[in-house]
């Protein structure tokens, strides 16, 4: 975050302060981005009300909201979940779910049915657990959040053409599992 205060992107509206304005603005994005990383709603709001304590306390008299605010959000929000997986080791506990949980569904006569679209896109979240944490960042921040390139280089800190790499390499894998698992088929 830029602490200056200069090239404010745009100033609270009438009324409203301007912490208030930005949580109202970023919230519900950040709430998404960090439940996709955790896979547990409860744990992301602890993610996202931390990152908005971290911006409290560095928010001085008179700055504003400035171009790179939003990369710095989501990449507080991304370290604190981060922290939050390695403090409740729940990175293995869902490598461990994943595993014990098939992403095909299976009819009642024994044989595989094709899935809804609704169950692909499930499928497809539940096997991003399998992927390593920088490719589900980068993955989710393009998918779910359609941060472009540039953005999420700022958000993660990576070069474009690491983003560029590391999305290439998600895809890959997480189309050989799914064509390993039934729900896609070419």
């Amino acid at each position: 975050m830029d602490g200056s205060g200069r090239d404010a992107r745009q100033a609270a509206p009438a009324g409203r302060p301007p912490m208030e304005a930005i949580v109202a603005e970023y919230e519900t994005a950040l709430l998404r981005y960090a439940a996709r990383i955790l896979n547990n709603s409860a744990a992301a709001q602890d993610v996202v009300q931390n990152t908005f304590i971290k911006l409290f306390r560095s928010w001085k008299p008179g700055m504003h909201a400035s171009p790179s605010l939003k990369s710095w959000l989501y990449r507080v929000a991304h370290n604190e979940a981060v922290d939050h997986i390695r403090r409740e080791s729940r990175l293995h506990v869902l490598h461990e779910k994943q595993a014990s949980d098939p992403a095909v569904a299976a009819c009642a006569d024994g044989r595989n049915c094709p899935l809804s679209d609704t169950e692909k896109h499930e499928a497809v979240l539940s096997l991003m657990h399998t992927l390593h944490p920088r490719e589900q960042q980068v993955l989710l921040l393009r998918l779910e959040e359609g941060l472009s390139y540039r953005e999420i280089s700022r958000v993660t800190g990576r070069s474009e053409g690491n983003v560029g790499n590391l999305l290439h390499h998600a895809v890959r894998k997480l189309s050989t599992h799914l064509k390993n698992a039934g729900v896609v088929t070419s």
